[in-house]
């Protein structure tokens, strides 16, 4: 007898396994849909929209009473805000996700390259530097949200220089930077104040001139891995809008087959955290 495929209606709908009980009862922290490839709109500080394409994860926590969630929920809610997925825009998606899939919380990531204007600094030329931006959002009762940032740096070994009679290993760096703040804070002013935290910033163009004038400021601005999250907390803990951050800083050694890192954190919402009351 041929199999014959049941046909929902009204009568007899179809199985819902994910709302099916689970019999080991264990709460998931985080389920959902990760690395979604999706476009979206960032305003820079020149008040002009920014068009890019980032990768999303979005999750909930799972009740230990369901066997699983509605993967195709996530999608839906991201869908009904195309070309909407702004700063302004993530409470609302993390609001319609809580209700949407029945959790007590929900989390958003969403990670997209962003584009400066900067000018080489002896020739005046004009260019593009890419940067990798990074929006973390989470709701419980209230919104909590971190603005990441990885920014692409020159660093210039100090003890190379002190030692070689015919210059200094140098290579390129990646420092990570995650902030809580109490008011906006623009993408472009946080990249400035990462680019001093380093022998030297990078370009995407540079001429003869700008690269005699890049090299030398490098020469003269040697850093070590931990004086450049060093420098970074220093200038971070002088920003009272800021009221957490973490630093991460890779070199990746030209002369080493490996990679040297280092890493600092502050949060002024602990007791004591404060950077008056550093030793």
């Amino acid at each position: 007898m041929p199999h014959t495929r049941m046909t929902p209606s009204p009568a007899h709908p179809m199985p819902d396994m994910q709302k099916r009980p689970d019999h080991r009862r264990i709460p998931i922290a985080k389920v959902g849909v990760k690395d979604i490839s999706y476009p979206i709109v960032v305003m820079d500080k020149n008040h002009s929209l920014q068009h890019t394409v980032a990768r999303v994860n979005m999750y909930v926590d799972l009740p230990h009473h369901f066997k699983g969630t509605h993967m195709s929920r996530f999608v839906e809610i991201l869908n009904r805000h195309r070309e909407q997925i702004a700063l302004d825009k993530l409470e609302t998606i993390l609001h319609e996700m809580k209700a949407k899939l029945g959790s007590d919380s929900a989390h958003l990531e969403i990670q997209f390259p962003y584009f400066i204007d900067k000018t080489a600094p002896v020739s005046g030329a004009r260019s593009l530097m890419e940067y990798t931006c990074e929006f973390s959002a989470s709701m419980t009762d209230t919104l909590d949200f971190v603005l990441g940032i990885k920014v692409p740096l020159t660093s210039l070994c100090p003890c190379s220089k002190e030692l070689s009679r015919f210059g200094a290993h140098n290579q390129r760096s990646v420092m990570t930077v995650r902030v809580r703040y109490r008011e906006f804070i623009w993408i472009e002013d946080l990249v400035e104040l990462i680019e001093q935290c380093g022998s030297s910033p990078l370009f995407a163009l540079l001429k003869r001139e700008d690269e005699k004038y890049v090299t030398e400021h490098a020469y003269e601005n040697p850093r070590f891995v931990e004086d450049m999250v060093r420098e970074a907390w220093s200038r971070l803990a002088a920003e009272e809008n800021i009221i957490w951050f973490s630093v991460e800083t890779e070199n990746f050694e030209s002369i080493h087959n490996h990679s040297a890192y280092a890493a600092v954190e502050l949060d002024r919402r602990l007791p004591g955290q404060h950077p008056s009351h550093q030793v």
